[in-house]
């Protein structure tokens, strides 16, 4: 349905509803949920997104858990919707207990190696583009650069 709406007025519904959204969670302080994928090519590049809405940073994938929805499942929805992509395994790497938007968030965080290229849905996620893990662009945003670190800990990856 959302395809009917001409992507340049999505996007501008989609940062309106992030700034409305942050709001909320201030305001509510009611506890979320949501994961976000750390995707490695065959090469080892890390796969980072940037959004059409909220700090103009390099990301990954990720998004909300919907009411009533397993953490795997919302990952592999958030990859296909944001990047096109499918993925036959992913593996849990751990959960991440944070503050978002004011609200108590549980960061539930994946790892999946994919074959295919990432293609950008140029609606909520405007660029996508694979990097060496050693040389990911700038700025990359906060929580990106917590889950990337906490990836490597728990990973015992060495930079």
């Amino acid at each position: 349905m959302f395809r009917l709406i001409p992507a340049p007025l999505h996007r501008l519904g989609l940062r309106i509803a992030y700034r409305l959204r942050h709001r909320w969670r201030v305001w509510r302080k009611v506890e979320l949920a949501g994961v976000s994928v750390i995707v490695k090519d065959l090469r080892g590049q890390l796969l980072v997104v940037r959004h059409s809405y909220g700090p103009p940073v390099w990301g990954l994938p990720g998004g909300g858990v919907r009411k009533g929805e397993d953490p795997e499942a919302a990952a592999r929805r958030e990859l296909l919707e944001e990047v096109g992509m499918t993925v036959e395994r992913l593996k849990v790497i751990g959960t991440i207990e944070e503050m978002v938007s004011g609200s108590p968030h549980k960061g539930h965080l994946f790892e999946a190696t994919v074959l295919d290229d990432a293609v950008p849905d140029c609606r909520e996620v405007i660029e996508a583009r694979f990097f060496p893990p050693h040389s990911l662009p700038e700025p990359l945003g906060a929580f990106t650069r917590t889950r990337l670190a906490y990836w490597r800990r728990v990973s015992n990856i060495k930079d």
